[in-house]
């Protein structure tokens, strides 16, 4: 059965179908994934539940081209794009272009400045910058003062911004963030949701956020809950919005 992450009919920007993930053989076998299909709205914010050991990790791998799965696929629509065809190095630049990721621990190169930093995945893949779309979302986020800076040299709050604009810098079909808010306290982590709303909603970005916090899950339009590796629950969080 295929599980709709979808409000108000918008088309799908990431389609997963049986997908399972299993390691070990025999009686040290774990399913991390069991049988698993999704299907992520564009446009739409998506969060991810469940407990440790649930699979949302595995899957957020999986759905973001970081892992394989043992069988199943993972599609980006706009292209048609099946990340399990692609080799390990096409995925890598898949990552750079088409699908975004934001990390709890911020993943900033600390010997490059913030700006180097945001516009990072450009390089790696020769792309030119678009200097226009560049000044706005330092603008929106707020960290347009702190572009020569060097990671170490900002707040965790400002450090989550600049990482967030790096994810925003290609212009990516998905963004795909894991507990982002995880190190954060809840005045700066209270920010960071704003901010992820405000991509959501004014810039049309297509979001999957993982969190084992219920309150800032319940930012997003959709909510998938998960347990022992299967989708358990699927709620449209935002009907009257």
């Amino acid at each position: 059965m295929l599980l709709t992450a979808a409000a108000d009919n918008a088309p799908p920007v990431l389609l997963a179908q049986d997908l399972t993930m299993i390691y070990g053989k025999g009686s040290t076998e774990i399913r991390a994934l069991d049988g698993i299909s999704l299907q992520v709205s564009s446009g739409k914010w998506t969060s991810i539940m469940g407990q440790s050991g649930s699979g949302k990790t595995t899957l957020l791998q999986c759905l973001s081209g970081l892992a394989q799965p043992t069988s199943g696929t993972v599609t980006l629509s706009k292209d048609n794009i099946t990340l399990s065809s692609l080799s390990e190095n096409k995925r890598a630049k898949l990552r750079r272009t088409h699908i975004s990721m934001v990390f709890q621990d911020f993943n900033l190169v600390p010997i490059l400045s913030v700006k180097d930093n945001i516009l990072l995945p450009l390089r790696l893949a020769h792309q030119k910058v678009d200097t226009q779309w560049f000044e706005h979302i330092t603008s929106v986020l707020k960290i347009g003062n702190r572009l020569r800076h060097l990671p170490g040299e900002l707040s965790g709050g400002q450090q989550q911004r600049a990482a967030i604009a790096r994810a925003l810098i290609s212009r990516p079909d998905i963004v795909i963030a894991d507990e982002p808010t995880g190190s954060l306290d809840s005045v700066t982590s209270n920010a960071v949701l704003d901010l992820f709303r405000s991509i959501v909603d004014d810039f049309g970005q297509s979001l999957v956020f993982v969190t084992h916090d219920k309150e800032a899950a319940h930012r997003g339009d959709l909510l998938v809950t998960m347990r022992d590796g299967k989708i358990i629950r699927h709620e449209n969080l935002r009907v009257n919005h």
